[in-house]
């Protein structure tokens, strides 16, 4: 096959996928198959990291689960939360049309904080981005308000490594409702903690932005979140203080939260499987839309490393338009894509067929 992984714009060395597939019996879950897999760790380590890539090797602990310890405090915080985006849904009839405008750009912001930032930068290694991008992304990403990127990434890499187990914060197997919220209201497993204490986050210490940001996270959410999605609206077009509030930074972060679960619950349960039907997530164009491109699950849980989360650039991918835009400016390089050739291997060889489909 011709290179898996490449840069654009770039002239390095390819790798040789021909030379890489191995024939290895993989656990996802309670499935156990046989396929042909890649050798993620020589691909992986063009990004020097190799802790996004599923670890056949885990097996669950035998006897019985431990018991669900409730964390009242989330679940009292998490109503509340949704009672007042209901709330603010009454406000919007009321609101200014600049006050709307402003809540869709702070959607928008914040939740690039996550996909581009969080997500495809930090958790990753998909691209790079200069220090001014990093602040940006850091900025936004507190106005999301999804726990601190140190946290969500690693989070969100035992996600991927042990995606399905015990070992995985938003398991999937344990039903829609937990892998969308419950996973946030419970104790987390023994496992998720045992684990996420074992990665390699040695390149996000290292990122001074980042650990800036864990230092001062929660004034920076306080700020970013709530305040001043809420006094823009009041103070330069002389909104309402209750609508300005609700609408611009309780309906939009409550927004912001579920678009963000949703790939964790509905991108692991709906939608086909083209690129590889062993494993769990789908592809979900309607995920796409409202978590700006990270509804093509199936293609990023078997290509982690591609920067575009998908193999069909811009649709539904705001996010990737966004990088690229960044890449024209000078702010970020080295975007890590997949060539259409392996892709199409790919698919051919461990797809449920449905890209013939269209």
């Amino acid at each position: 096959y011709p290179s898996l992984l490449f840069k654009e714009f770039s002239s390095t060395s390819s790798t040789t996928a021909a030379d890489t597939v191995t024939s290895r019996v993989s656990r996802n879950g309670n499935a156990v198959v046989e396929k042909d897999l890649l050798n993620h760790e020589d691909l992986a380590g063009d990004r020097g990291m190799i802790d996004d890539i599923f670890d056949e090797t885990y097996r669950e602990k035998e006897g019985p689960k431990p018991p669900l310890r409730y964390v009242w405090r989330n679940i009292i915080l998490m109503s509340l939360l949704h009672l007042g985006a209901l709330f603010a849904l009454t406000l919007i009839p009321s609101a200014k049309i600049q006050t709307l405008a402003w809540a869709v750009l702070c959607f928008l912001v914040s939740a690039l904080g996550i996909t581009a930032g969080s997500h495809r930068l930090w958790s990753h290694r998909s691209y790079k981005a200069t220090l001014p991008l990093r602040i940006f992304l850091t900025i936004a990403n507190s106005m999301a308000f999804q726990n601190d990127i140190y946290e969500w990434v690693r989070d969100h890499r035992v996600h991927h490594k042990f995606s399905e187990t015990d070992a995985d914060p938003h398991n999937a197997m344990r039903g829609f409702f937990f892998s969308h919220i419950g996973w946030l209201l419970v104790r987390k497993h023994p496992d998720v903690i045992e684990k996420g204490q074992k990665l390699d986050l040695s390149d996000i210490k290292a990122d001074k932005v980042v650990m800036f940001q864990r230092r001062y996270y929660k004034p920076s959410v306080v700020l970013l979140c709530f305040t001043l999605p809420a006094v823009v609206p009041w103070y330069f077009w002389d909104e309402s203080i209750i609508i300005s509030f609700f609408i611009p930074a309780i309906l939009r972060y409550t927004l912001g939260l579920n678009a963000t679960w949703l790939v964790n619950s509905a991108a692991h349960m709906f939608g086909n499987r083209p690129y590889d039907q062993n494993i769990n997530p789908r592809e979900n164009p309607l995920v796409s839309l409202g978590a700006l491109g990270e509804g093509f699950h199936n293609y990023h849980h078997t290509f982690p490393y591609d920067y575009s989360t998908s193999e069909f650039g811009w649709r539904f991918n705001l996010t990737t338009a966004f990088i690229d835009l960044m890449c024209l400016l000078g702010l970020a390089s080295d975007r890590k894509k997949v060539s259409k050739e392996v892709i199409l291997a790919r698919k051919m060889r461990t797809g449920d067929g449905s890209h013939k489909s269209g």
